[in-house]
């Protein structure tokens, strides 16, 4: 199980207990926003919900959400009851039946090695309706380091790289943020 969750299952308690309230809630609060009201979001790696989940739902979105970690899928449910949450690893979102407006993939995709990072793009490309949105967290430069809480190696394409995979999925970069825990987000529309 831990595999596909690239450790977050072995570490589900820890991770939920130090996860900030606060960081990335503004930038993401702001995506939000600019969403029309009811529009269906897919949150890709959605943790136990807390601060992302609750975010995207305080502003009116329609949320549906993936983990990799069945602890984590197990502690989501208990906090956000109402809306639908499944155990799926992100490579396997090619199996799933439906579309959505938008996508979010917040502190996952540097988890993926490089070519599983590939598949995941392709996978939410083609989840997205046309002129859908997807919203992820990665450094901008290239970068390789250990995660501190699984020890496992993480990768960061950096922006340039994550264009062209981005453009290859069908999906155009139209945006860059970063946030006060030092995050940065990329922002993409489906052609």
């Amino acid at each position: 199980m831990s595999e596909l969750s690239n450790g977050y299952d072995d570490e589900a308690e820890s991770f939920i207990a130090s996860r900030s309230p606060t960081i990335g809630v503004s930038i993401v609060r702001s995506w939000a926003k600019s969403l029309p009201a009811g529009t269906k979001v897919l949150d890709v790696g959605c943790g136990d919900g807390n601060p992302i989940t609750r975010t995207l739902i305080r502003e009116g979105l329609k949320v549906h959400a993936v983990d990799a970690s069945p602890k984590m899928v197990s502690a989501f449910r208990q906090n956000f009851p109402d809306t639908p949450v499944m155990y799926k690893a992100a490579e396997h979102l090619h199996d799933l039946d439906e579309s959505f407006d938008a996508v979010i993939a917040w502190g996952l995709m540097f988890l993926l090695t490089p070519e599983m990072q590939k598949i995941v793009i392709q996978n939410i490309g083609g989840v997205l309706n046309r002129g859908g949105r997807f919203l992820f967290t990665s450094p901008a430069e290239a970068a390789t380091w250990i995660d501190i809480r699984t020890g496992r190696k993480s990768v960061s394409l950096g922006t340039s790289k994550y264009q062209s995979l981005l453009s290859f999925a069908n999906l155009s970069l139209i945006a860059e943020y970063d946030d006060e825990g030092s995050n940065h987000y990329l922002e993409a529309e489906k052609r």
